[in-house]
């Protein structure tokens, strides 16, 4: 992990950047002026995926541009650890990407946490549900989702022999043909294991319904529960011996390339169009199979939250991401794999794209049930990550689970908020 360079309040600008291909650093230099500084917000980001970061800094400058306000940006994989330790600090970042509903519980309402969101501010009444109460704490908008996916897509290539886009109820009994392996990739940095914990989830919600997720993910349907006996048991059966062989030390992107090449190894891929490689996210012959109408599906959500007072220029900056121009804006530079829950953005760019976000709108027939992990207290998050990675390098099933049950014992009074997991998209 690299720790981001400190970004100075006066003088001249220094702008890291973490970039997954390579690892590369980009610093920008510093200029001498005699001018008087600038209006300036810092932000922490968590998107080291080269198109990701792409897509937000053309934000970034349009905004610089536009206003005159300086944005430094800090870029970190490990954006849980490094915002807890500047919060700790007292040097918070004026604005941070929320890596999970879990973290606006708990920092909502402290002294050194999350600053609400006003009405001038955010039109959080413009977004989707589930995505539009999981931002609110005791009735306060403490952050905005500003980048939202759908994670219960099987992805394939449409061109390989043995495939044929199929409509189905349930996505994991497609397999076409015979011998068709899933790619599997379970190493993110600190978050490795978070593949295999979306995957879990979406089994529990196909298998068990809405009504036991909510129950799970809020604590009160206990890990060690046939329920989620089963649908870690199923996950494990349903990727076989060859896709979990050293899958927790694999790349999620990277175990999706070989999905190009004319021998792909592997034929079939879980999750949202952003969790594929680059290369295959805007490839015409990618296609995939979504739930049927009327079932559940799992989605996800980027939320920015506010940790400094009396700075306007940060309510400015996310009143701009938040908004109807700005989140057209970053559908349109992210090309393929970025969607919005406004409510009035509904232009996107090829009809993949369309469909995944037709899934998301009113009156899809779908009941929108955000990811299990990001739901969750941090500590019991982390417990499930790196249970799947155990599970996967072969630790027994029963073991895993009553570790887990532990944790959330630990846990019994962090807040989450159950009653808005799941939600109709209204």
């Amino acid at each position: 992990m690299r720790t981001p360079v400190p970004v100075p309040r006066q003088g001249c600008r220094l702008l890291q950047v973490l970039v997954v291909l390579g690892l590369l650093l980009v610093t920008a230099g510093c200029a001498v002026t005699d001018r008087a500084p600038r209006e300036r917000v810092s932000i922490m980001v968590p998107w080291t995926q080269q198109g990701e970061f792409q897509a937000f800094y053309s934000l970034v400058k349009d905004f610089e541009r536009d206003t005159g306000i300086q944005v430094d940006v800090q870029v970190t994989r490990a954006l849980t650890q490094q915002l807890d330790a500047s919060v700790t600090a007292g040097a918070a970042p004026d604005l941070a990407v929320l890596p999970s509903v879990g973290a606006i519980t708990r920092y909502a309402g402290k002294d050194d946490g999350l600053r609400p969101l006003d009405a001038d501010t955010v039109d959080i009444g413009a977004y989707l549900q589930p995505f539009r109460n999981l931002a609110r704490v005791a009735g306060t908008t403490y952050a905005v989702p500003v980048k939202v996916d759908v994670k219960s897509l099987v992805w394939y290539d449409s061109a390989a022999r043995g495939t044929r886009r199929t409509d189905t109820a349930d996505v994991f009994d497609f397999v076409p043909g015979s011998g068709l392996r899933w790619c599997l990739g379970l190493a993110s940095g600190p978050t490795s294991g978070w593949p295999g914990a979306d995957w879990i989830a979406d089994v529990l919600l196909a298998d068990a319904g809405p009504d036991a997720y909510v129950r799970w993910v809020s604590g009160t349907l206990p890990w060690t529960s046939p329920e989620v006996e089963r649908a870690w048991s199923r996950w494990h059966d349903l990727m076989g011996a060859s896709a979990l062989r050293g899958a927790a030390h694999r790349g999620f992107a990277e175990a999706t390339e070989p999905m190009a090449t004319a021998a792909a190894t592997c034929r079939l891929v879980h999750g949202a169009r952003s969790a594929l490689a680059a290369d295959l996210q805007g490839a015409d012959r990618f296609d995939f199979v979504a739930p049927a109408a009327g079932r559940p599906v799992e989605v996800s959500g980027d939320f920015i939250g506010m940790f400094t007072d009396g700075n306007p220029s940060a309510r400015r900056f996310v009143a701009y991401l938040a908004g109807t121009a700005g989140q057209r804006a970053w559908v349109e530079a992210s090309g393929s794999s970025a969607f919005s829950a406004r409510t009035d953005v509904s232009r996107y760019a090829d009809a993949v794209q369309q469909r995944i976000a037709a899934m998301l709108q009113p009156r899809s027939g779908y009941r929108l049930c955000f990811g299990a992990a990001d739901v969750m207290s941090p500590d019991v998050a982390a417990a499930f990550y790196r249970a799947v990675l155990d599970y996967a390098d072969g630790a027994d099933l029963r073991t895993l689970l009553n570790r887990l049950q532990r944790v959330q014992d630990g846990l019994r009074n962090a807040p989450v908020p159950g009653s808005s997991i799941c939600s109709e998209p209204t």
